[in-house]
């Protein structure tokens, strides 16, 4: 009988012993849980071209994008603030994934409406995918007349562009964000004769957190033309910038040798180079608002 009764408390070191053997098996089971990052970029543009995010379910993005003259054009014309080109946009987010956009711009007096859809989002923890994957596409109306004397107007048909993105980025760390963008660019009547109708492109861009709110932006969008059209006015793209953050408001200030605020244009069209001070002084405004009755305010992770 004294056996059986200390038989217990002999066992009680061998129990706890195999409970934190147990605990320590569980613990080196556990898998930290997928988590997705956020706020790759600040906006839905990085600085001319689109980035990988898109507006949030019931989100409506209301976009101001000014142009002003060239810097080169002197102090007559204020080093270019007497002139001005604009663009205005109205976006809005059909799910967390998908937005849609519509935008008219003084450049050409074009209309463009697009769609963009996230098929990839970056995650870490239990499953990591390396990089994000957003599909852009859009359509764009070139309605400004011609100011050729005799010059036969052009028909509808002739007035479309089309473009297609696969926007590709990572955010490597809280600070550094980079971004490639395959372009397939088609114009139904190219701007110049000599011109092809379709245009390939490859751009690059990204961003580095300089403090919690402010940003420095760079793009480069690299027009593949063959050795034919060398004799083409046109140039690569190139801007540089920043993006600044203020609640719902986000401003974005930048120098670029690109008049035109669209793919057909700042892609294909842009007939300013940097080495000659054909640069222009631009910013976007973006303004965010919730259409959800639940959210009082929009929700802008930095």
């Amino acid at each position: 009988m004294k056996l059986l009764r200390i038989i217990p408390f002999l066992l009680i070191p061998l129990l706890g012993a195999a409970q934190d053997d147990l605990l320590g098996e569980l613990e080196k089971q556990a898998v930290p849980p997928t988590v997705p990052v956020v706020a790759t970029f600040k906006s839905t543009r990085i600085i001319n071209g689109h980035s990988v995010e898109t507006v949030k379910r019931n989100h409506m993005d209301f976009r101001i994008s000014h142009r002003f003259g060239r810097l080169n054009s002197g102090a007559y014309e204020l080093f270019g603030l007497d002139q001005a080109t604009i663009r205005l946009g109205l976006e809005y987010g059909v799910t967390d994934n998908l937005m849609i956009g519509i935008g008219r711009s003084s450049e050409q007096k074009a209309y463009d409406f697009f769609g963009k859809y996230r098929v990839l989002r970056q995650t870490t923890g239990a499953r990591t995918v390396p990089v994000s994957v957003t599909l852009f596409g859009s359509t764009v109306i070139r309605t400004v007349r011609s100011f050729i004397p005799g010059e036969q107007e052009r028909s509808f048909q002739d007035k479309l562009s089309y473009t297609g993105q696969v926007l590709i980025a990572r955010k490597f760390s809280e600070r550094l964000s980079l971004q490639l963008t395959p372009t397939y660019l088609y114009r139904n009547q190219p701007e110049l004769a000599a011109d092809d109708q379709l245009l390939l492109a490859v751009g690059i861009g990204g961003r580095y957190k300089i403090s919690k709110r402010v940003s420095l932006n760079g793009e480069y969008f690299w027009a593949l033309r063959d050795k034919s059209s060398a004799a083409l006015p046109y140039y690569n793209s190139l801007a540089v910038g920043f993006d600044i953050e203020t609640g719902g408001h986000v401003f974005q200030l930048h120098f670029t040798n690109s008049l035109g605020m669209i793919e057909k244009q700042f892609i294909g069209e842009t007939v300013g180079t940097w080495g000659k001070g054909d640069i222009h002084y631009g910013f976007n405004i973006s303004r965010t608002f919730s259409l959800d009755k639940k959210s009082k305010r929009a929700a802008t992770d930095w």
